[in-house]
């Protein structure tokens, strides 16, 4: 088991190891040595249900469109809503 300050560290090397790569192409390379095709598509549905909350679509609306469970998208909505990785994402792109 690892520790805390060791976790952290393998945290770091991962976000430095996305935040590397330069093209969408090496992005997915990337993801798909690290993640399996279900983990893929699981953050997708995410990030496209945490987009289409930012564009105001209805809970219920972005269920129908993207399949995630209410239970995943009350996480993403709170996220959207207080966190920073979607709204600079986002902010990005309005």
């Amino acid at each position: 088991m690892t520790d805390i300050a060791e976790n952290a560290k393998m945290e770091k090397e991962l976000f430095e190891a996305v935040a590397k790569t330069d093209t969408e192409q090496k992005v997915k390379d990337l993801f798909a040595d690290l993640c399996t095709p279900k983990e893929i598509e699981q953050m997708a549905q995410r990030l496209r249900a945490a987009k289409l909350l930012y564009e105001g679509m209805t809970y219920n609306e972005v269920i129908e469109a993207t399949g995630i469970s209410s239970a995943t998208l009350s996480r993403v909505s709170r996220c959207v809503q207080s966190g920073k990785g979607y709204s600079a994402l986002f902010a990005k792109n309005k």
